[in-house]
C-alpha cells in the first residue's frame, strides 16, 4: 500500500505536537513521528485530502498553525521499516524501555515493553525521559499514584515496578488509552485502573489522596490543572510535572505556590523541564 508523509513544522517555542497529532488522527492519519522540531504523519494515500489538513489549519488559532510539505511513500514493508528507526532507550543504566521486537537488555532494574503506534511517551522525548530519571531516585513502595496524561502508560508502569500499592493512568485520547490498556497487560501488571478522561476525573471525590502525582503534559494544561492536582495530593506529597519549558517554569511555579505546593527542585534537557513540587 502507497503511503503519504506529511512534514509538519513544529515551532519550537509553541511546541504543539501532541494537539496536531489528534487533529490528525481524526482524519485518519495512522502513525507518527516527532524528528527534532517537524512532526512526520502518515496516511495510506488513498485517504489522504489536503483539503481536510487545510481545514484543520485554518482552524486552529495562529500561534497553533504549522507549515507543512508532502510526499509519497513508494509500497514498503512498513513493520520493517518502522522497527528499523525505533531504538530503545537506556535511562541512567537501569531503566529499559523497549518495543516488542527489541531483544530483552541484560542488568537493567526496570524493563519496560512499549508498543508505541501513535502515543507519545515512549521516553525518546527528553519530557519523558527525565521524570523516569526523577523517579529513579524515589521511593515508590506502597504508594498511590496517579499517572495523568499517561499516554503509552510508561510511567505508570514503572511505578507498579517500583512498589507502588495502586496507580490510576488517565489520559483523553482514546487511541492513547487503548495503548495504555494493551502496554499494562504487555507488561503484565495488575495494579493500574487506566481511565478515559482529563482533570474532571479528580471531581469525583474517591480520586484522590495520591501519594505521587505524574503529570507530563503541557503548560497550558498544568497551568489550568494544577488547583485540581494540589487538590488530590495529600499532604506532604509529591507531583513531578513536566511538558514546559525553562522559560516557563517560573510561571507555573507561582501557580503551583498559590495552591500550596512547594518548589523543590528541576532537571532540564534541551530547555525542556521537569520539575519536582511538595504539597504543604
Amino acid at each position: 500500500m502507497e503511503y503519504v508523509e506529511l512534514r509538519a513544522r513544529i515551532v519550537p517555542e509553541n511546541d504543539n505536537a501532541e494537539i496536531i497529532t489528534a487533529l490528525l488522527a481524526e482524519i485518519g492519519f495512522e502513525s507518527f513521528v516527532e524528528e527534532n522540531d517537524f512532526l512526520l504523519a502518515y496516511i495510506p494515500a488513498k485517504d489522504f485530502d489536503v483539503d481536510a489538513v487545510d481545514r484543520i489549519n485554518e482552524g486552529l488559532p495562529e500561534v497553533f498553525r504549522f507549515s507543512y510539505s508532502f510526499s509519497k511513500i513508494a509500497d514498503q514493508n512498513w513493520n520493517a521499516t518502522w522497527e528499523s528507526n525505533y531504538s530503545p532507550v537506556l535511562i541512567d543504566d537501569k531503566v529499559s524501555i523497549r518495543a516488542p521486537f527489541h531483544p530483552k537488555p541484560q542488568n537493567v532494574d526496570y524493563d519496560i515493553i512499549i508498543e508505541p503506534k501513535m502515543s507519545f511517551g515512549t521516553a525518546h522525548h527528553p519530557t519523558t525521559a527525565q521524570i523516569i530519571k526523577l523517579m529513579t531516585a524515589m521511593d515508590f513502595t506502597g504508594r498511590k499514584v496517579l499517572d495523568i496524561g499517561c499516554g503509552t502508560a510508561v510511567l505508570a508502569i514503572l511505578a507498579s515496578m517500583k512498589g507502588a500499592k495502586h496507580i490510576d493512568a488517565v489520559d483523553n485520547d482514546e487511541w492513547a488509552y487503548n495503548n495504555s490498556v494493551e502496554n499494562i497487560e504487555r507488561n503484565k501488571i495488575g495494579n493500574i485502573a487506566i481511565f478515559l478522561d482529563d482533570a474532571g476525573f479528580l471531581d469525583n471525590p474517591e480520586n484522590g489522596n495520591y501519594d505521587i502525582i505524574l503529570a507530563n503534559i503541557n503548560r497550558n494544561i498544568l497551568l489550568n490543572d494544577i488547583p485540581a492536582y494540589a487538590k488530590a495530593l495529600k499532604t506532604g506529597g509529591t507531583i513531578i510535572m513536566s511538558g514546559f519549558y525553562v522559560s516557563d517554569l517560573e510561571i507555573l511555579d507561582k501557580k503551583a505556590s498559590d495552591n500550596d505546593l512547594v518548589y523543590k527542585s528541576h532537571i532540564s534537557d534541551n530547555e525542556w523541564v521537569a520539575a519536582v513540587w511538595n504539597k504543604k
